[in-house]
């Protein structure tokens, strides 16, 4: 588990901040759940009760915690963010995560900004920020939460409540918040990806290879070429950057996309392993279980009886953070 932060007191404005960000999450999801916003970029998410591991896929983005606590697992690791600190993802990964310190008084609400690399690389273009490092670490990290970083999250969210000025400031607003992480210390993560030719940037087109050809047979050679690197060198970043491998990574994917199926499209178990790559039923429904914690149909059946279906989102459409 990545270590903890140590516990540092928080100032009368971030509290003040939080509070109100609480406030304003709290009235706008009035039920469990994801919820989006008038901002396309921006989402919230609430839940009443500590929650079992969901398996999702985690795009660029800042997912900032109002009130309670989640822990995200990325192969063998764990991260766990709170109202102290924020969670940053830089790349497209396929996570577990479970919402951990929630209640139906206090529920957990969570503010979330997807992150478009193109803004962020133009914003370094035009901001003179120093250039991205020669390795970029873990796409994925937790950072204690500031004053100004609630403060600019804060300011975008209460937009939702000025639809007038949404439009014109929104994007202004979103513009100080790259800047803000830009120059925190999640800085060269995000520099790393937006830079074209980075190693980042590289793994970030692999995975975008991934994400639409999941369903064919994996040549790590083929993969490499796409994305101008040798096979060797596409391991050892690849595994930096997501915890996993590529042929790893594309075995996720398969299996998230095959209880999509299941739950969204009810496919029986034989057509959602065909339809995701699989030639044989039985080592899908192996790895399925090794996954998910349960065969197909009993995994399917338990979530749908506990309300879980709605995670079933398509993998290209991404389901963001929170």
């Amino acid at each position: 588990m990545k270590p903890g932060f140590p516990a540092i007191e928080p100032s009368p404005r971030l509290e003040r901040d939080r509070a109100e960000l609480a406030a304003i999450i709290e009235r706008s999801t009035r039920c469990d759940g994801l919820h989006s916003t008038a901002l396309p970029t921006l989402n919230f998410f609430r839940a009443s009760t500590p929650g079992t591991q969901v398996c999702a896929m985690y795009e660029p983005g800042l997912a900032l915690v109002a009130q309670g606590a989640k822990r995200v697992l990325l192969g063998g690791e764990t991260y766990r963010y709170d109202q102290a600190n924020y969670l940053v993802t830089s790349i497209d990964l396929p996570v577990s995560s479970q919402v951990v310190v929630a209640s139906p008084e206090r529920p957990y609400l969570c503010a979330m900004l997807r992150f478009d690399v193109r803004r962020i690389a133009e914003l370094l273009a035009d901001a003179d920020l120093p250039a991205a490092p020669a390795t970029a670490g873990r796409g994925i990290a937790v950072s204690p939460l500031s004053d100004d970083l609630l403060d600019t999250v804060l300011r975008l969210v209460r937009l939702l409540e000025s639809p007038r000025d949404l439009p014109v400031l929104a994007p202004l607003i979103e513009r100080e918040l790259l800047y803000r992480l830009l120059t925190s210390e999640q800085g060269p993560r995000l520099r790393h990806v937006a830079t074209v030719g980075s190693r980042s940037h590289q793994i970030s087109h692999a995975i975008d290879w991934l994400k639409h050809h999941f369903q064919r047979p994996l040549r790590i050679d083929e993969l490499a070429g796409t994305v101008n690197m040798s096979a060797s060198s596409l391991h050892h970043h690849f595994r930096a950057i997501t915890a996993m491998s590529p042929l790893q990574y594309q075995k996720q994917l398969r299996l998230q996309e095959a209880r999509r199926l299941l739950l969204a499209e009810h496919c029986d178990v034989a057509s959602a392993a065909h339809r995701v790559g699989y030639e044989s039923p039985s080592q899908f429904s192996r790895e399925y279980s090794r996954l998910f914690g349960a065969p197909p149909l009993r995994d399917v059946e338990q979530l749908r009886r506990t309300g879980m279906a709605s995670h079933a989102i398509p993998l290209t459409g991404g389901v963001g953070l929170g």
